[in-house]
């Protein structure tokens, strides 16, 4: 079983495109007319394109504005609600800036916050998820926006902030890898308390409940081997973190710069693959897959 690539191309990409957006919130860099609307396009069109990419993911994309009405329980609502202010805000900010070469910082400010925002919210869909073991986790949260923070200040251009910060994530990816190695055992969660037949005895199971697949195995039974995962891992930290850092303390240059950029995408991807590969939903239990 293998994640569905628009969730990884959701997270990949707007995660990326709301980091950009959010450093030019703050005026980083300084910019007006084309190189400001350059800076702004590549924003949009990660945050806009991975947004787009969740919606081929659900079984009636007609319905995603739907989502919108929840916002009160619901992160994927919350989720919603703050990436289209989080847009709209920074479409009025990056309108000032290309076409009057005016800065409304103020608006820049509110546009930055929301768009850190919309990148917890998402974090929050996973992080909020008892089922899953490995996600809830007060390091989910911190994992998602300081990988944000540290690819926006990438495609920002801010050199010293995306070394310090890459830093921080790949050790926080570190950190996230090594709790949630030993979540679902922490969580005391068997095929025993699973049933709730624990107390008559030892549980185990004679037959799956499914002689073939179905939703349930598709959306939430993921498996990858252990020296499969580990070898991921290391390319993840490599192509992530540690190339682009690498690369970033050499002398300027830009195609150096745009190798970093898509170094740090593509190591961002394979992480974000094993995020859902090792979910280890609990639901696994009923089909004897954990």
């Amino acid at each position: 079983m293998h994640p569905a690539a628009s969730v990884i191309a959701f997270t990949t990409l707007s995660g990326a495109g709301f980091g950009l957006l959010f450093w030019l919130g703050l005026g980083l860099p300084a910019i007006t007319g084309w190189a400001a609307f350059t800076f702004f396009a590549i924003g949009f069109a990660l945050a806009a394109g991975g947004l787009m990419a969740s919606t081929f993911h659900l079984g009636h994309p007609e319905r995603a504005w739907k989502a919108f009405s929840q916002w009160r329980s619901s992160w994927l609502s919350r989720e919603g609600v703050c990436a289209v202010a989080a847009l709209l805000s920074m479409a009025a900010y990056g309108a000032g800036l290309v076409f009057f070469g005016t800065r409304l910082a103020p608006l820049g400010w509110l546009g930055a916050a929301l768009c850190l925002g919309t990148v917890f919210t998402t974090s929050m869909i996973y992080a909020q998820l008892g089922t899953v073991p490995r996600w809830k986790n007060p390091l989910t949260p911190v994992l998602f926006v300081s990988i944000a923070l540290g690819g926006g200040a990438l495609l920002a251009g801010q050199v010293t902030a995306t070394m310090a910060l890459l830093a921080l994530a790949g050790l926080v990816q570190v950190l996230w890898w090594r709790q949630g190695d030993r979540a679902l055992a922490d969580s005391a969660t068997d095929m025993a308390s699973a049933t709730g037949l624990g107390r008559i005895g030892a549980v185990r199971s004679f037959a799956p409940p499914h002689t073939g697949t179905n939703y349930l195995l598709r959306e939430m039974v993921h498996e990858v081997g252990r020296k499969h995962a580990a070898r991921l891992r290391v390319i993840a930290l490599a192509l992530g973190y540690a190339i682009p850092v690498a690369l970033l303390a050499l002398p300027f240059n830009h195609a150096l710069a745009a190798v970093a950029v898509l170094s740090h995408l593509a190591g961002i991807a394979t992480s974000r693959w094993l995020f859902f590969a090792e979910a280890e939903h609990v639901v696994g239990l009923y089909y004897g897959r954990r």
